[in-house]
């Protein structure tokens, strides 16, 4: 599975991504500063699935229906940086049929998968 990690996510969980085997862009390496819709822009021209902590993207992708492969949000505290990883991990290996083509937000404690299916 290909993503792309917006600038807000941190660079541990972008090396976890990486080291696991996942094609990651990094937006902090080669958008840095870029605006959101070119973020997604970017993201759907390549076929990746955008990784983020920003809800503007669920504005973006839900309610004005921009393009996208799919979108992950990320919802933890600063101080579940640890769990993140494991949670996002997780969520890759058991369910990637589902992540395409929707909005996923995953917490410490849940995962919600909407299908973006217009």
């Amino acid at each position: 599975m290909k993503l792309l990690a917006d600038e807000c996510c941190d660079t541990e969980l972008v090396s976890a991504l990486r080291s696991s085997g996942y094609d990651v862009l990094y937006a902090l390496e080669s958008l840095q500063g870029a605006t959101d819709d070119n973020v997604l822009k970017r993201a759907f021209d390549e076929g990746r699935i955008l990784l983020t902590e920003d809800k503007d993207f669920g504005e973006l992708v839900v309610r004005l229906k921009k393009p996208a492969l799919g979108v992950i949000l990320l919802r933890f505290d600063v101080a579940e940086r640890t769990s993140k990883v494991l949670r996002v991990l997780s969520l890759l290996h058991n369910h990637p049929d589902q992540i395409p083509d929707a909005f996923v937000v995953i917490d410490k404690e849940k995962v919600r998968i909407r299908s973006l299916s217009r």
